[in-house]
């Protein structure tokens, strides 16, 4: 079984899009919402398809949409990668 932590989270998101020089993605990001931390909806789908090619896991696009802050995207991923979420 595979994990999904924040930290890896952090590298796709710097690998995806980057990041603004500005937002400190090293400190407690978990519950701070994408858009607080300058990623937009474009910048989540470009996070999640990396996540996706790169872990061999989907979300979908309706998931997506609720998964707004790190915490809550790579719990998620977590669940996929478990079993735990359906596909």
């Amino acid at each position: 079984m595979q994990d999904f932590t924040l930290d890896d989270l952090r590298r796709v998101m710097r690998a995806s899009v980057g990041v603004d020089d500005s937002v400190d993605l090293e400190s407690d990001i978990s519950a701070t919402a994408f858009t607080d931390l300058g990623y937009d909806s474009l910048a989540l789908l470009e996070i999640v398809a990396k996540i996706e090619k790169e872990y061999g896991t989907s979300v979908p696009e309706e998931a997506v949409q609720d998964l707004t802050t790190p915490g809550m995207l790579a719990e998620y991923v977590r669940g996929r990668l478990s079993g735990a979420v359906a596909p």
